[in-house]
């Protein structure tokens, strides 16, 4: 379906079918966060899924709530999650609502929230925006808040060169890299460094204004900044461990190079708000060496 340029603006919700295929096969997302949801959600509770897409979350939630609301604005989605939950167990127990995440509540508490509006350094989609949204709706109507899910993110960057030549054609842009599969086209110079943690039940951030100094521990030219996401899907304080899924690497080069030597530091700026372009942010980045 063609949307309008508010609707691709909000949420990133109206995406089409064949991509959420690709987070269906993307084991290490599905792993965490039936792992997480296993561990979190009580018997017989009551869950919201905000964004819900294909229902497979919601269909998570499921195995232990008695009752999950998936919520999903796209009204395609809608009707091919209602399709897809129809074909596997427990789908008495979920309700497909065709809403808007920002504003929708349950009619009676709940026990948890699961919201997968992700993406790499919390860029395009709205999950801060939409949990923010949903926290102070929530807390006028009921008193305690649910558990969240993710439960917190961690946020860091790491000075590297990126090999941004292909079959001779130098195209310095943005790129992605799954986490979890080495690659010898990126060279980390330097360790990463968090800028920024929060905890979804705690104050949500309204921007991300950073300026960081940056060891580097190998020589080399400076030609990007690697943007690193570990969602805390689930902090499991009675096994002393947490459950975590990295979003992709994203990889975006300095339009200024740098060459550096073991013992140096790289000083950087940049700054954008949870849900802005990932041309906003390569805009307001700037580096230098200390």
């Amino acid at each position: 379906m063609s949307s309008t340029k508010e609707d691709s603006s909000k949420l990133g919700q109206f995406i089409p079918l064949h991509y959420h295929a690709n987070m269906l096969r993307d084991n290490a997302r599905m792993t965490g966060f039936k792992q997480a949801i296993e561990k979190v959600v009580p018997q017989g509770g009551k869950v919201v899924e905000l964004g819900g897409g294909t229902g497979v979350l919601s269909f998570f939630a499921a195995h232990r709530a008695s009752k999950v609301w998936c919520v999903e604005k796209n009204p395609e989605m809608v009707q091919a999650a209602r399709r897809l939950l129809a074909l596997n167990p427990f789908a008495e127990k979920i309700e497909v609502v065709e809403a808007d995440a920002m504003t929708f509540l349950p009619s009676e508490p709940i026990d948890a929230v699961v919201c997968e509006m992700l993406h790499s350094a919390l860029l395009r989609e709205k999950q801060v925006e939409v949990i923010d949204g949903f926290k102070r709706a929530y807390a006028q109507r009921f008193e305690k808040l649910p558990i969240f899910i993710p439960e917190a993110v961690i946020l860091a960057v790491q000075p590297v060169h990126q090999n941004f030549k292909f079959q001779g054609y130098y195209a310095p842009v943005p790129m992605f890299y799954d986490p979890l599969v080495a690659s010898d086209e990126t060279q980390g110079l330097g360790d990463p460094v968090n800028y920024n943690m929060f905890f979804y039940a705690q104050e949500l951030p309204k921007q991300f204004t950073c300026e960081l100094e940056m060891p580097i521990h190998a020589g080399g030219t400076v030609n990007a900044l690697r943007f690193i996401t570990k969602n805390v899907l689930a902090a499991l304080v009675a096994e002393n461990c947490t459950v975590d899924w990295f979003s992709q690497y994203l990889v975006l080069p300095l339009f200024s190079p740098i060459v550096v030597q073991k013992g140096d530091a790289v000083r950087v700026r940049f700054q954008y708000q949870p849900g802005d372009s990932i041309e906003t942010l390569t805009r307001s980045i700037a580096a230098v060496k200390k």
